[in-house]
């Protein structure tokens, strides 16, 4: 396992410091706040510590409340609404100096059989014929900004990255990512680490029809909302294309929907997301 991932791995693995009660820690970098996509993730592994195994999750529902202070541990407090013959619910709260900077409302299935059908996966190349993220940032002149930091998640642009966003796009956006390693076979991490990663491309993808991306200085872009559903098994540490496209952008805000296939065409995920993309005031 690549030591960036190794990382991300031990970021999700919580602190269980009373009943219900779980910390996590931030990684030792320079940021300004906590990346959206590791609240919603550690929030999930909270959930899921209090949740039979033969229970997945199958929906969750988020709010980005306050900016998370990476400096300072989180405590999630998880309130164990339902436990139901088919369905548990759960309610988590992420909080920091004594006020809530984020909550998730998670609901756990047992599997049973039922009506089936799924989306089709578009049609697109695949990712070994596109260039690496490291790379894509290389060409454009940022290799030692990328090599300051840990990437444990590999993304490949199918559609233009945001180095080459000089007019306005058609609003949708195709990546394939993975974790940059192997990882364990357990699902509910696998399934924490693509609630991780969904957060990192989607609210990004409003911007493509105003010729602009998250590179752009002078806007301001934070995580409003967030919700997934989940339907069926995967591996985070294999290929998986998420396409992405953007409805609408009103009022500072923009939405997005992503959907997420395996290499094989399997839909696995679909995620709507509401994010704040408003100009800089000056």
């Amino acid at each position: 396992m690549q030591q960036a991932v190794a990382d991300l791995v031990r970021l999700l693995d919580l602190e269980a410091i009373e009943v219900n009660i779980f910390r996590g820690l931030s990684p030792d970098e320079d940021r300004q706040r906590i990346f959206g996509g590791q609240v919603a993730g550690q929030a999930l592994v909270a959930a899921a510590r209090t949740v039979e195994a033969e229970r997945s999750v199958h929906s969750l529902h988020a709010y980005f409340l306050r900016p998370g202070d990476p400096k300072v541990p989180v405590l999630y407090e998880v309130d164990r609404i339902r436990d139901g013959r088919s369905f548990t619910t759960r309610r988590v709260v992420a909080i920091q100096h004594g006020r809530a900077i984020f909550n998730l409302a998670a609901s756990f299935q047992t599997k049973e059989e039922g009506f089936e059908h799924l989306a089709d996966m578009p049609e697109v190349c695949g990712p070994e014929d596109l260039i690496s993220r490291a790379d894509d940032w290389a060409e454009a002149g940022l290799g030692d900004e990328w090599a300051k930091h840990p990437h444990p998640i590999d993304f490949r642009y199918v559609t233009a990255s945001p180095f080459h966003r000089d007019e306005p796009l058609p609003p949708v956006q195709q990546v394939w990512f993975r974790t940059d390693g192997e990882l364990p076979d357990d699902p509910v991490l696998h399934t924490c680490l693509l609630t991780y990663a969904s957060d990192m491309t989607l609210l990004d993808t409003t911007l493509l029809p105003h010729g602009t991306g998250y590179m752009d200085g002078s806007l301001l872009m934070a995580s409003l909302d967030h919700a997934m559903w989940f339907h069926g098994p995967f591996r985070a540490d294999e290929w998986l294309l998420y396409d992405q496209r953007t409805p609408a952008a009103t009022n500072g805000r923009g939405l997005a929907s992503g959907r997420v296939f395996t290499r094989d065409g399997r839909l696995v995920a679909s995620v709507m997301q509401e994010g704040l993309i408003r100009r800089a005031r000056t």
